[in-house]
C-alpha cells in the first residue's frame, strides 16, 4: 500500500476506509479491538466488585482463575518479583493481554505493582 494512513499504535499502513479513531488516536482495526478489550488496572470499583464476587463464592487464593492467571501468579510467587518485560518474555503475550491478565489479578488482590528505584515490579499483594 502506498502512502496509507499509519496506525498510531503499531505503525501499520492502512487505507482511509479501514481506520478507526478512539482516545484521540488513529488506529488499525486490530489495535482498535485491543483498546476496546482493555481492562483498567487501577479501578477501585473493579477491585471491589471482584472482592465481593470472590467472597460470595468462597474463592480464595488462585481459586477461580484461568490456567494462565495461575501460572503468572505462581511465577511471581516463586521469583518474588518481575518486571512487565520479564512477564511479556516469559509468557509470550501481547502487551494488552498481559495488562488485562495483570488487571484481573490485581482486582483479585493477588498481585500489585511496586516501584523500586526507577523500575516497577509486579509483586504479591
Amino acid at each position: 500500500m502506498i502512502d496509507g494512513i499509519r496506525c498510531q499504535n503499531c505503525g501499520k499502513s492502512v487505507s482511509e476506509d479501514e481506520v478507526f479513531s478512539t482516545e484521540g488516536k488513529t488506529l488499525c482495526e486490530d489495535c482498535y479491538i485491543d483498546v476496546g478489550r482493555r481492562i483498567r488496572v487501577c479501578d477501585p470499583w473493579g477491585e471491589r466488585s471482584k472482592k465481593i464476587f470472590r467472597d460470595s463464592h468462597g474463592l480464595e487464593g488462585t481459586d477461580g482463575l484461568t490456567d494462565l492467571q495461575k501460572e503468572i501468579y505462581q511465577f511471581i510467587a516463586e521469583k518474588g518479583k518481575a518486571t512487565r518485560n520479564e512477564l511479556l518474555e516469559r509468557f509470550n503475550l501481547p502487551p494488552t493481554e498481559l495488562e488485562n491478565q495483570f488487571a484481573i489479578l490485581r482486582h483479585c488482590q493477588l498481585l500489585k505493582g511496586k516501584k523500586e528505584g526507577d523500575a516497577v515490579y509486579i509483586v504479591l499483594w
